[in-house]
């Protein structure tokens, strides 16, 4: 075949977003054909999936966006191998363009769903096979979430400073101008971050798994088996209290002031604000 042109390499370096040397090659593998060698790369791409199958993908990046006005936002992780990777000018640009497929996506959350979501005729499984090509490392979409307030109330977002820990928490509130005072919006973002570093396992203890219940109940009473039974009760009651207030989000000290609960932390910001608030739900991504 004649040889490949310097401008038939460049674009196809546009349309890809690859290096030089693997459009040169993806071109001659293809006869010089544009489409034929977009194919080849994701071939690339995919077979690198597949050889790396097995390889742990501890790396990544937890990113969130959230509408200026605070009444949606969306959060998604996404994995890689190593941290130089993560790092990379390719991954970031990738986990800003998974933001926009989770804005765009018909459902709520999971992975599956924003990778099988289709912008300007890709989806976003062909972008990350894409930057597989690139990187040379296994890559996946850890999970994604979007919240949307419906009525009054707001959505705090927190993003810890290593990029691999996040939180999104929406909270109701008694009227938009509530949601709008500026120490209810700093508040959502402080239980946001205060989310970020407990790890809450529910919101209150509703959320909690009744058989979990059960079960931290007998590991009590198998410790105080040698009591009175009236006793008994009362340690087993003990405990469960500072289980819950360890692992529901509304009962836990707050990390600012551990003087008040989470709840009342928001439930004083709203008043002085001269309305009422309550968290509504959570959620908190991590990477590694």
């Amino acid at each position: 075949m004649s040889e490949i042109s310097a401008s038939t390499v460049m674009k196809l370096r546009k349309m890809s977003g690859q290096g030089m040397m693997d459009c040169k090659k993806a071109l001659a593998e293809s006869d010089g054909d544009i489409e034929k060698a977009i194919d080849f790369l994701r071939k690339k791409g995919l077979a690198t999936l597949s050889k790396r199958a097995e390889r742990e993908t501890t790396e990544g990046l937890v990113v969130c966006r959230a509408a200026d006005d605070g009444k949606q936002a969306v959060m998604a992780s996404i994995c890689c191998e190593t941290d130089f990777v993560a790092k990379s000018d390719d991954f970031v640009a990738t986990s800003n363009k998974l933001l926009d497929y989770a804005e765009a996506c018909s459902a709520e959350k999971g992975a599956e769903r924003v990778l099988d979501t289709e912008l300007d005729g890709k989806k976003f499984n062909d972008v990350l096979t894409q930057t597989v090509s690139k990187t040379g490392e296994k890559m996946q979409v850890g999970d994604f979430q979007r919240f949307t307030v419906d009525g009054c109330g707001l959505i705090g977002t927190y993003i810890h400073f290593n990029g691999k820990v996040g939180t999104m928490v929406r909270i109701e509130t008694s009227d938009d101008n509530i949601a709008g005072a500026e120490n209810v919006r700093q508040t959502a973002a402080d239980i946001a971050m205060h989310i970020t570093a407990t790890k809450p396992a529910a919101l209150d203890k509703n959320g909690i798994d009744a058989e979990d219940i059960e079960r931290e109940k007998g590991i009590f009473a198998e410790q105080a088996k040698n009591k009175p039974p009236q006793i008994i009760e009362k340690i087993i009651e003990g405990k469960m209290g500072k289980f819950f207030a360890e692992n529901c989000l509304l009962e836990q000290p707050f990390v600012k002031d551990d003087s008040k609960s989470v709840a009342e932390v928001l439930a004083d910001a709203a008043k002085q604000a001269g309305g009422e608030a309550k968290i509504k739900e959570f959620v908190r991504f991590e990477v590694g």
